[in-house]
């Protein structure tokens, strides 16, 4: 079964919605009936996005628009969220999804954490904050679907200003759920979508062939539809080379540092490596 919201006619935003998960996400609701929107940077690469949605769109070109939007930028997404009502009527389905990663260092760039944040965090602040009071007025079933990452709840080592944006992304996803479900006759419901390894233009790191753990952006779409069907608010997505099971036990033993009292990131602490290994391999 489909979520109500995934209904023939209705709206649905997607940014980051060019490539990746954005894309495959954009193509099935698109497939589904609903009229697209998708958000990105790059007027090539949005006018091939609308190309292949349309191909699959049941009204063809005339359900899908595109719009050439940076979302760190809350004026940008204003003029978006007018432009969907015009053109739609208005928006039931927001996926807050455009993501970067340049690669940072606790003490820099600080060009790479700025432009990080603004993207990662606060477009999905800024989507949220200008699309919601809308799609509440409408008093449809509608949802707001923000991409997190596993990163942002056990933060290894590597890249921490992705690292901080996601867990931003989480922090302020349940907030968001947590006021939508205390609001009176609300059927406006937000999600906390957790990719696992997805081979997207983001993770691709130059490979042209995706690598045999990762999964399709459209694997991952289709648990997403899944698991919103199924009203889970944490969509935490398996993939081909870590199982729910190990991601549970990651997730659990960083929880764990605080509680123990154990180094930060003690799953990457030579004192503490053993003892992830033998926890990790358990059952809970």
């Amino acid at each position: 079964m489909n979520h109500p919201a995934f209904a023939q006619g209705a709206v649905a935003v997607v940014t980051g919605g060019a490539s990746g998960i954005g894309l495959a996400a954009a193509k099935k609701l698109a497939s589904l009936g609903l009229r697209v929107c998708i958000a990105d940077l790059g007027a090539d690469r949005l006018a091939r996005a609308r190309e292949a949605i349309a191909s699959v769109a049941r009204g063809g070109d005339a359900d899908v628009m595109t719009s050439e939007t940076d979302v760190g930028r809350v004026e940008a997404l204003v003029a978006l969220e007018v432009a969907v009502a015009d053109r739609f009527g208005g928006t039931d389905i927001l996926m807050n999804n455009a993501g970067i990663g340049p690669r940072s260092t606790v003490l820099g760039p600080a060009e790479s954490w700025a432009r990080t944040l603004d993207v990662n965090l606060w477009g999905v602040i800024h989507g949220t904050q200008v699309f919601v009071p809308r799609m509440l007025e409408r008093g449809q079933p509608g949802l707001v679907i923000n991409t997190g990452s596993k990163q942002g709840i056990t933060t290894p080592p590597g890249n921490p200003a992705y690292n901080v944006s996601k867990a931003g992304v989480k922090a302020y996803t349940e907030a968001l759920e947590h006021e939508l479900r205390n609001t009176p006759g609300c059927q406006l419901r937000a999600h906390l979508l957790i990719p696992g390894f997805v081979f997207t233009e983001l993770t691709a790191s130059g490979r042209t062939e995706k690598p045999a753990g990762a999964w399709t952006p459209e694997q991952t779409v289709d648990f997403m539809m899944e698991r919103v069907a199924a009203n889970d608010f944490y969509i935490l997505c398996p993939d081909n080379e870590v199982p729910r099971s190990l991601d549970e036990r990651r997730i659990l033993w960083a929880a764990g540092d605080i509680v123990e009292n154990r180094p930060p990131l003690s799953r990457w602490h030579p004192d503490h490596a053993e003892a992830f290994k033998a926890f990790a391999s358990t059952k809970k």
